[in-house]
């Protein structure tokens, strides 16, 4: 059901070399660059990530409780993806773990524009 989430950045090619080598092993590229928005992903057709500099030209700012959420393979990819993530420069906003027994594991992180992101599986 998801085409693309957006989210407001305030250095494009931070952003754009953030996500791209985050989701490298994913084969993460960025599929269209339109210069002030650019969506990364693996294809067109598939759900992507887009990155941009607001329409506003404000400076960005990551909404209270929003979240994107990235679904995993297995628990070990959810502790890769977090660490990768704090070498790339995001801040850790919960370490990898099992949050509901047996049914929910995740791991969270801020990117360098303060972006949430949760890496989870089910199980």
């Amino acid at each position: 059901m998801i085409g693309y989430t957006t989210i407001g950045v305030s250095d494009m090619e931070r952003a754009k070399k953030f996500y791209c080598d985050l989701f490298e092993e994913k084969g993460a590229k960025v599929v269209i660059d339109a210069g002030r928005i650019a969506f990364i992903g693996t294809k067109r057709g598939e759900p992507m990530l887009a990155v941009c500099e607001p329409y506003d030209k404000q400076a960005p700012t990551p909404g209270n409780g929003v979240m994107i959420a990235f679904t995993i393979d297995e628990k070990e990819e959810a502790d890769r993806l977090h660490a990768r993530a704090l070498e790339l420069g995001a801040t850790c906003d919960g370490p990898p773990g099992q949050r509901i027994p047996d049914r929910f594991y995740g791991s969270y992180v801020r990117d360098p524009d303060g972006n949430k992101l949760c890496f989870f599986t089910f199980g």
